[in-house]
């Protein structure tokens, strides 16, 4: 799964993602917690940054608080499950990261590690986005990202790595012409694993309270 993950820095954000009109204020955060407002990408002609809530809330849903279940959808089986299969076809995005967290298992114990593609630049998750309507009309725009198996500096840390997408890949995902869920099940795979790079953290990022530079400040340089 992917349940936390960091954007620490916006240098070169809108070359980066070929944004051509104005985007909102970005505020880096170092510690991304579902429920929280997160930078996505969007293409309504053009690419275009918003922010949407972080646990996705199908537009049928009753009762907004489904999104806590929400925050990861399976590539395997996105185009299957009813929450997913709309918006694969109809409302994909990318969700803005430079880097997220896994804990690894050791007996007890849980020891926190940040993930990072080697060139420490910006890229995106694969996300899948809705909008749901309250009682009152109040509208809420909500995301997921997509998770994929693990490649294998992953494997040690978790059986599940969110799916970053190659940025020759972004545009055709943003395509809404685009809608075989056969060609974009196909997208969904494991990042290359000689571009990513993984090192141990503090426990300081255990808690959503803490949200500074020291989430990212490695214990030991031992690279998996």
């Amino acid at each position: 799964m992917c349940g936390r993950f960091s954007i620490a820095g916006f240098e070169g954000f809108e070359e980066r993602f070929q944004l051509k009109i104005d985007f909102p204020d970005l505020k880096p955060n170092y510690n991304v917690a579902p429920s929280q407002d997160v930078p996505v990408i969007l293409n309504r002609g053009s690419n275009q940054c918003a922010f949407f809530k972080w646990g996705l809330i199908p537009y049928w849903a009753k009762d907004p608080s489904i999104g806590h279940k929400m925050i990861n959808a399976r590539a395997e089986t996105v185009d299957e499950k009813p929450s997913f299969k709309t918006c694969l076809q109809r409302r994909r995005c990318l969700i803005v990261a430079d880097g997220f967290y896994e804990w690894k298992k050791e007996g007890a114990t849980k020891r926190p590690h940040r993930i990072t593609l080697k060139s420490q630049e910006l890229f995106g998750f694969a996300g899948l986005w809705d909008t749901w309507k309250s009682p009152t009309g109040e509208l809420i725009n909500s995301c997921t990202i997509i998770t994929t198996t693990p490649n294998e500096l992953m494997e040690p840390l978790h059986n599940r790595m969110p799916v970053i997408l190659p940025r020759d890949v972004e545009p055709v995902w943003l395509d809404q012409g685009v809608v075989d869920s056969h060609f974009l099940k196909s997208l969904l795979g494991p990042y290359p694993v000689e571009l990513m790079m993984a090192y141990e953290v503090s426990p300081f990022v255990n808690s959503v309270k803490n949200n500074g530079p020291e989430c990212l400040v490695a214990v030991d340089t031992t690279l998996f």
